[in-house]
């Protein structure tokens, strides 16, 4: 099973202090968070894709490019790749550069998000969101998977005999997750294909993602792609922690008052009741989340966001150390043993190779439109 963090890259202000980070102080952070993850020995580091302030990271693979430069084992990803307003062809390239780049240490998760003006900034329709996925997902996975595409859609202008570079790395596409917190549609094309199916599992009660992993699950199933409980499935999930869960709660608090996306509404209390956001001591963190097993089942990743609402950066290091130490080893060691051994593990760049048969030259030689022949051919 892989453990890691997910980054939605805010710029909050700190309520103790009265303080936003700057944006280069925030992106500055990101890129010491990920490097401190794999340091604590987590899997993964997959950081959000926002157009608009209060958010840093609109280009994921700049970042992820520079991490993977400065890590040697983290698996690098994202905790959305905008599939609807991303042009298909520019993701296929992208991702199978940085798939290069970082030697295969690459996923990604495709969403629609959920800032609704970034439509008409890049020229769509919100109200054609789900069309949207489904038609530009089906472009990105031909491109990766065939040399030659023709192809004609809806929304973009055709394409003819194009072939996306660089092909992926070893021949193997990255694998990609779906990530959704309340479309069934989106579960639907992440069975469809085999894919992986991501529930955000942070601001619903946990009946909500229980019935989109069942349903994803069940049309995985129908797909032929193996038995409902082979799917492969991650979670979101929210934790503060001290040694203390009295001192957690009096310190996490006032972020959470304050906080955009959740302050000002539901208590710290009924919120930690009602959703997976657990504030309290490493323990507690530990019993919460082998929990959310009993209602998705066995699953593949575990992603934590540590590092919103304004958090400044020493305390989020230190949330990653008691995560690192303290609770991933734990988790990792009951989640194994709990895992029956039809149930995969999560997909590599490696696993992929392996039920590849083996790497292939990814290489497309150019053919001359006049005579039809490779250049090799002429030797």
């Amino acid at each position: 099973m892989q453990f890691g963090i997910f980054t939605v890259g805010d710029v909050t202000v700190d309520p103790t202090t009265g303080r936003p980070p700057s944006e280069h102080e925030r992106i500055k952070a990101m890129v010491a968070i990920a490097q401190k993850a794999e340091e604590v020995g987590l899997d993964v580091f997959a950081t959000g894709e926002h157009h608009n302030p209060p958010f840093v990271p609109s280009s994921p693979t700049t970042m992820l490019g520079y991490i993977a430069a400065r890590t040697e084992r983290l698996l690098l990803s994202t905790s959305t790749t905008l599939i609807t307003t991303n042009d298909p062809v520019k993701i296929a390239e992208d991702y199978a550069m940085l798939q290069h780049l970082s030697g295969g240490r690459v996923d990604l998760m495709m969403g629609r998000g959920n800032t609704g003006p970034v439509y008409p900034w890049f020229g769509q329709d919100i109200r054609n969101g789900i069309p949207l996925a489904i038609e530009n997902y089906d472009l990105l996975h031909r491109l990766w998977r065939e040399d030659v595409v023709d192809w004609k859609g809806r929304f973009r202008t055709p394409l003819q005999s194009f072939t996306s570079t660089p092909r992926p790395l070893d021949g193997v596409p990255p694998f990609v997750w779906h990530g959704s917190i309340r479309s069934p549609e989106i579960a639907e094309q992440a069975a469809y294909y085999g894919d992986g199916f991501f529930a955000n599992h942070i601001f619903w009660p946990k009946e909500h993602t229980q019935r989109m992993v069942a349903l994803y699950r069940q049309r995985f199933a129908h797909y032929g792609h193996g038995s409902a409980d082979q799917a492969i499935v991650g979670l979101g999930g929210q934790v503060f922690m001290r040694k203390n869960s009295q001192d957690a709660v009096r310190e996490f608090r006032p972020y959470f008052d304050n906080a955009p996306v959740y302050g000002h509404g539901p208590s710290l209390e009924e919120f930690t009741r009602e959703t997976p956001l657990t504030v309290g001591s490493p323990q507690q963190v530990i019993d919460r989340t082998l929990g959310f097993r009993e209602y998705v089942g066995d699953y593949q990743r575990q992603l934590f966001l540590m590092d919103h609402a304004g958090l400044p950066l020493k305390t989020v290091l230190e949330q990653l150390d008691l995560l690192g130490e303290e609770v991933v080893p734990v988790l990792r060691k009951e989640f194994d043993s709990l895992r029956p051994a039809h149930v995969p593990e999560a997909p590599t760049h490696a696993s992929l190779l392996a039920a590849a048969g083996g790497a292939k030259d990814s290489t497309v030689h150019a053919v001359d439109d006049v005579t039809g022949k490779a250049p090799e051919e002429d030797r």
